[in-house]
């Protein structure tokens, strides 16, 4: 694996936990998709040895609805950024929650935009320094999962990255529940903030 990621970025994690959770599962390589947008957690497709597409900016979710319906048989995974799915695209997010598509909707959530320089995301903590709030944060933080579960998604759950035992154990029960299905990961981002 070759990130140019920033040392410690919590990508390298994730990265592992999806591997192991595809391994275990068995899930043969003509039979996985793995689809993510541009940015920071873009390039994870680019990482695994199976069927793969970095897709355009906001669109990996319609991207993985896509494949899933032209082949149900599938197992597909959309990965983004907290930026992207929370904010640039969230109707996307909203609403494939709605639908119901068996996907697994995975986001890595820094809670900033960091490979643009650490302006403030959706999930930015109240009272943070950021390039695009000098004065503070004033915005309270969006919660991905009460968002998702709103949007009536049965299957969602925030995850720590570095505690990757849980997070492959929560790939794998993601995997395989029949419906949509949502993890925020909370990531460590070297560069902005560290857990």
């Amino acid at each position: 694996m070759n990130f140019q990621r920033c040392p410690g970025c919590g990508d390298y994690l994730i990265h592992l936990a999806i591997k192991q959770a595809i391994q275990e599962l068995n899930i043969p390589k003509y039979k996985l998709v793995v689809l993510s947008w541009i940015w920071c957690s873009g390039k994870m497709s680019q990482y695994i040895d199976w069927y793969a597409s970095e897709t355009l900016h906001g669109r990996g979710v319609p991207f993985a609805i896509w494949v899933k319906l032209a082949n149900p048989d599938l197992t597909v995974i959309s990965i983004s950024g907290d930026g992207d799915a929370y904010w640039i695209w969230v109707g996307h997010f909203i609403h494939a929650c709605r639908r119901n598509i068996n996907i697994t909707y995975i986001v890595l959530n820094n809670e900033n935009y960091g490979l643009t320089t650490w302006q403030a995301s959706p999930t930015t903590p109240l009272d943070i320094k950021t390039k695009s709030t000098p004065d503070w944060n004033h915005t309270n933080p969006l919660d991905p999962n009460k968002l998702a579960e709103s949007a009536w998604c049965q299957f969602t759950k925030a995850v720590q990255d570095k505690d990757i035992k849980w997070l492959k154990q929560t790939i794998i029960d993601w995997i395989n529940f029949p419906g949509f299905a949502h993890i925020d990961v909370n990531q460590s981002c070297p560069s902005w903030r560290k857990r």
